[in-house]
């Protein structure tokens, strides 16, 4: 890229009021994304979010200071209540992930994927089966098992407050859309921290050279400083100032949607792979961390009517290669995207968090070759 359009790229969206994504700090990055790097790539998926700040000073539980949200994610968009094949998997088990038997048994995904805070999983799981009851195709819902996931929130937070309310899930639920997606202290990732600096939700995709997509969206809450690398530069080690944990006490759960036609065993490999993604980032994925992730495609209709077989397509195994490279390459992007969205937060006791310095990041990229651009 020559000069001037690159410095272009870098400074038009600061000009234009949008926050910088990797990219366009020189962040290099492998594959091709789609026309939004998002996982709304994926056509019918939508976001929603519910943010969640107000309140300084002093810890009163059940007052605040509030730094904390929700977010959901539709694999067929709000008006399509249609399920989707879907499949899991744990990293490292130390967090929560609701609805994962059935999922397991049954390897369908119904209605919307809910992320928040470790303390509010249950009233987010609860207040999406309202929304479902109030928004139901048929006349009765009779059975739900929703898939809500967490981490933890508690540094800047008033966990213990349980400050998110029904209301607050049915916001998120009913302003979901496709398009472009809010990145960084954002919804369920409003409190979160990642690798010692401020983190959050950041999205990424891949288009595939068969033509399919893959999308990611992270809640990453997870590692610790010096484990940090971005694009093979060590940039943990190279910003240790504001470092704050002695041990892994984060987690990070990462959502994989695709257009490709897989099914419930071949979505679990997808899911398995966004491993390798979190490995690129130097996580080791410690003792103390839930790193959890769920993939679901929305390539076929599930069947659904008793006694009459549907038919669906399935990709040949060898074919999964080119996903699995999507997902790892996305998963590595989204973590970045939410990195860089950041900002610095102050929390309860006064506690800070700093977001990554992009001119920082930047000059580590370059001491390491790995800058993209002048």
């Amino acid at each position: 890229m020559r000069p001037l359009v690159f410095l272009l790229a870098l400074f038009l969206p600061l000009a234009l009021g949008a926050k910088p994504r990797a990219r366009d700090l020189g962040v290099p990055f492998d594959g091709r994304p789609g026309a939004l790097n998002a996982i709304t790539d994926v056509a019918g998926v939508e976001v929603g979010h519910t943010t969640l700040i107000h309140g300084e000073g002093k810890l009163v539980a059940g007052t605040g200071p509030v730094r904390t949200g929700v977010t959901v994610i539709f694999p067929r968009g709000r008006a399509n209540h249609a399920p989707v094949f879907g499949g899991w998997f744990s990293l490292n088990g130390n967090g929560e992930m609701t609805g994962t038997a059935w999922l397991d048994e049954a390897g369908i995904l119904d209605g919307p994927v809910g992320l928040t805070n470790t303390h509010s999983v249950g009233v987010v799981r609860d207040a999406i089966i309202q929304w479902q009851v109030r928004h139901a195709a048929k006349p009765e819902i009779w059975w739900s098992l929703p898939v809500v996931a967490e981490t933890w929130d508690g540094w800047l937070n008033d966990i213990n407050g349980f400050h998110v309310k029904p209301e607050h899930v049915f916001a998120a639920l009913d302003s979901a859309a496709g398009g472009p997606v809010a990145e960084g202290s954002v919804g369920g990732g409003t409190g979160m921290i990642c690798h010692e600096f401020k983190g959050g939700i950041g999205t990424a995709s891949r288009v595939t050279a068969a033509g399919h997509t893959v999308g990611v969206l992270v809640q990453a809450n997870y590692g610790l400083r010096g484990q940090l690398r971005i694009a093979g530069a060590p940039v943990g080690r190279e910003i240790p100032e504001g470092a704050l944990r002695p041990a892994e006490t984060g987690s990070i759960i990462v959502v994989i949607a695709t257009d490709a036609p897989v099914l419930p065993h071949q979505l679990k490999r997808l899911a398995r792979r966004a491993s390798l993604g979190l490995g690129r980032m130097g996580s080791v994925s410690g003792d103390g961390s839930g790193d959890i992730f769920l993939a679901f495609s929305t390539a076929n209709a599930v069947p659904a009517t008793r006694g009459q077989p549907g038919t669906v397509q399935m990709m040949n195994t060898e074919d999964l290669n080119l996903l699995f490279t999507g997902v790892v390459e996305a998963t590595e992007e989204a973590i970045v995207n939410a990195l860089v969205a950041a900002e610095d937060m102050t929390g309860v006791e006064g506690r800070g968090i700093k977001a990554l310095p992009h001119d920082r990041l930047r000059a580590v990229l370059k001491k390491y070759g790995r800058l993209a651009g002048p």
